[in-house]
């Protein structure tokens, strides 16, 4: 069979060709829901869409008449994509994911249903000042946790943290069911301090290339002490008054913001996590190291640690949403190894 799996979120568009379970081809654009919010409609996100079909299926020689099946996971399921699937209520696994799975027609883009996976919010009723802690919400990420727990054979709870523009906090059950999300903004705070402040001129607006553990911890230390806003302005301290390199100041910034996603590990009531749950990192290099070294520091964690490595970690939505398509019925269980 040959199978499309796209995974289309807020910035980026990427769509993959799989057959037998392996990917054929695979392309990628830097558009996502937020051109539907720029523009006021959805007319640059069914274009990635179109773009990057065409560039897989050029790569592969094959028709878009050939193609068996499309899935769909990420914010392409919200009101700013295609069609709005609603989040299904936590606790929500495989089964549920592959029951919640909605069909749409887009003939402007393929001749084929393109099924749409849907995103998992927590289990609550109206929210207000008194609960609004607690709520939270995802699409795109169910998907990946789908495959990675798959990928890493995990049996029994766990807590997932899977930073990027956004830092996921999951967690899991023993029936590899999702309870919950804590959502932070720390990938984008750290792109926009780095880039579009005062800031810039001391790292030279770019993140850190190599670890300096000793930076890193200074900088969660400072922000944990006396605030985010004030540990980033020792950044420009530091470039003007020491003899701290760039990289170094750049894993002071790092460090300091990302001490905020501790801060929820430790204390959100949107998660359940107790400090002998098993703990799964992922994301980029960069982000998996420092986040394992800021919690290892921190010493309020002491169940087992696992950081995922990047063939663990490759392809992640698509090998998911195979998984939650043979749950459905759709393919069989062969075509996602």
């Amino acid at each position: 069979m040959n199978i499309l799996t796209i995974d289309a979120g807020t910035t980026n568009t990427r769509t993959l060709l799989w057959r037998a379970g392996a990917v054929v081809a695979q392309a990628q654009l830097e558009t996502g829901v937020r051109n539907t919010a720029i523009d006021g409609h959805n007319g640059a996100l069914k274009q990635a869409l179109r773009d990057t079909i065409a560039s897989v299926l050029a790569s592969a020689g094959i028709a878009l008449s050939a193609v068996d099946l499309a899935l769909a996971s990420g914010m392409i399921s919200s009101p700013m994509g295609v069609q709005e699937v609603p989040h299904l209520p936590a606790p929500a696994g495989l089964a549920q994911l592959a029951q919640g799975m909605q069909a749409v027609d887009l003939p402007d883009v393929l001749a084929q249903p393109l099924w749409l996976i849907p995103g998992v919010r927590n289990q609550h009723g109206a929210v207000g000042l008194h609960n609004v802690e607690a709520m939270d919400m995802m699409r795109g990420e169910e998907t990946e946790v789908v495959a990675l727990l798959e990928r890493l054979q995990l049996r029994g709870a766990a807590t997932l943290i899977m930073p990027g523009s956004h830092t996921k906090l999951i967690s899991v059950d023993e029936q590899r069911r999702i309870l919950g999300c804590s959502t932070t903004i720390a990938g984008e705070l750290l792109q926009a301090i780095t880039q579009h402040t005062l800031i810039k001129q001391s790292v030279d607006g770019g993140f850190a290339q190599t670890l300096v553990p000793k930076m890193l911890l200074a900088g969660a230390a400072a922000a944990q002490k006396t605030g985010l806003a004030r540990a980033c302005f020792s950044v420009r301290t530091l470039g003007q008054f020491s003899a701290v390199e760039c990289n170094e100041r750049a894993n002071f910034l790092m460090g300091a913001v990302l001490s905020g996603d501790l801060l929820a590990l430790r204390n959100s009531t949107a998660i359940q996590m107790r400090p002998d749950t098993p703990l799964v990192i992922t994301g980029k290099p960069m982000l998996r190291q420092a986040l394992g070294l800021l919690i290892e520091e921190h010493g309020f964690f002491y169940g087992k640690r696992i950081i995922v490595d990047d063939q663990q970690q490759a392809n992640l939505a698509g090998h998911g949403a195979l998984l939650i398509a043979a749950a459905r019925g759709l393919i069989s269980r062969q075509e996602t190894v």
